[in-house]
């Protein structure tokens, strides 16, 4: 059994790679992982680490906290960026090594809502997880949130199912970007074939996958859920929220047809990306305004990166991106956990009263806790008009 790795149903062998069985982790009403509070529950996971050093030598953790025993240094190259509206722009002209970490933390509740739809992925170590299908150097993991709508079956097909899809496609682990695209679309197709078999199964989820391949993170979005880098206190934007309302995503839906009503898809559903909603005419399938197509972007991490944020829509339904950076960078100046920064992430969601399901993944990818930035600032002293006549009065007075 894998340590460190986390999905919420044990996942099926993929086709030429030995996947492991994983702990079922499903929390619902009547299950021993979950903390039950009447007709909510909750539940957080803690951060773990995987501990296979490259150099085959354990590094001191003097900067984790005291469960953390074994901490696992990989020495990458990074390459610089530049911040471009809101995205990393890759510059391969400079470079420099730098002490990669990774370790992650998740906390999910059913907050107002009666049922709990959402899912996530967290896998810390892809490498012993796939085996021999990845090629990637230094640590590599995958990490996945989906908020399920209308039922909670699409958002556990895409769980269980997604990841399989990215790995099976040809292009992987060659052309990671083209593997991710094609591993949503095969899992649309998918799904709504269950759904011809099964119209118990019909509901929708929007989907969110990052993927930390050594130093590269590839990002794929469908839909509003989100994920936020914090880049030395700054909150960098690694997806877009697919909402009917946005201009983007406006003119793609009234092209196909299409409207938006009252900020809603055709009067109906409040996204404009989902995997999933077959069973709605004219919404999904050919020529439809519904999209299960990803947007998956491309970035190089780099010293300055701390830590990053993945969440349902019912986080960012009541925090900024750069607000949340900043709640979740100095809990972790304080304790240096990700599953407490998760936990506390939630729970002052909650506070700002969310009304949806919530679940939250923070993946630290620094063995210390984020550094106290210093701001540089200079003091210009200055004279007053009234002042400067005094001066002036006081000079004409000696001459």
């Amino acid at each position: 059994m894998v340590a460190d790795t986390e999905i919420t149903q044990p996942v099926s062998v993929i086709d030429g790679a030995p996947l492991k069985d994983l702990p079922s982790d499903t929390c619902y009403k009547g299950t021993d992982k979950g903390i039950v509070r009447g007709d909510r529950w909750s539940q957080s996971q803690t951060g773990k680490i995987h501990s296979v050093p490259q150099n085959g030598s354990i590094v001191p953790n003097s900067g984790l906290p005291p469960h953390y025993n074994k901490v696992n240094l990989y020495r990458v190259d990074s390459c610089s960026s530049v911040s471009c509206s809101g995205s990393l722009v890759m510059d391969a002209a400079s470079s420099e090594e730098f002490d990669l970490v990774v370790r992650s933390g998740v906390c999910f509740d059913v907050g107002p809502r009666r049922v709990m739809e959402d899912e996530h992925v967290r896998i810390d170590d892809l490498v012993d997880y796939l085996g021999s299908l990845s090629m990637s150097k230094g640590p590599s993991s995958c990490y996945g949130v989906f908020d399920g709508h209308g039922g909670k079956d699409a958002a556990q097909f895409a769980r269980d199912m997604l990841l399989k899809y990215i790995v099976q496609d040809v292009s992987f682990p060659t052309s990671v970007e083209e593997a991710v695209y094609q591993g949503f679309l095969k899992t649309d197709k998918a799904f709504a074939e269950a759904c011809r078999a099964d119209s118990s199964l019909s509901s929708g989820t929007t989907a969110i996958m990052v993927l930390v391949l050594g130093r590269e993170v590839f990002v794929a979005n469908a839909g509003d859920c989100r994920a936020v880098l914090c880049r030395r206190g700054k909150a960098v934007d690694m997806s877009r929220d697919h909402k009917p309302c946005c201009q983007q995503e406006r003119m793609r839906i009234e092209a196909l047809g299409g409207y938006v009503d009252d900020g809603y898809l055709n009067g109906l559903l409040g996204v404009a990306r989902a995997l999933g909603d077959w069973h709605m005419d004219g919404l999904k399938g050919a020529g439809c305004p519904l999209s299960g197509e990803p947007e998956v972007k491309q970035f190089l991490l780099t010293p300055d990166d701390e830590f990053l944020i993945i969440g349902c829509d019912g986080l960012w339904d009541v925090f900024s991106s750069q607000l949340a950076v900043e709640f979740a960078r100095k809990r972790l100046q304080q304790h240096n956990d990700p599953e407490q920064c998760c936990r506390e992430l939630v729970a002052e969601a909650l506070r700002r009263d969310s009304s949806d399901n919530l679940t939250v993944v923070v993946v630290c990818l620094q063995a210390n806790p984020p550094p106290k930035l210093t701001t540089k600032f200079s003091v210009r002293k200055s004279i007053s008009s009234q002042g400067l006549q005094h001066l002036q009065g006081a000079i004409d007075s000696i001459f």
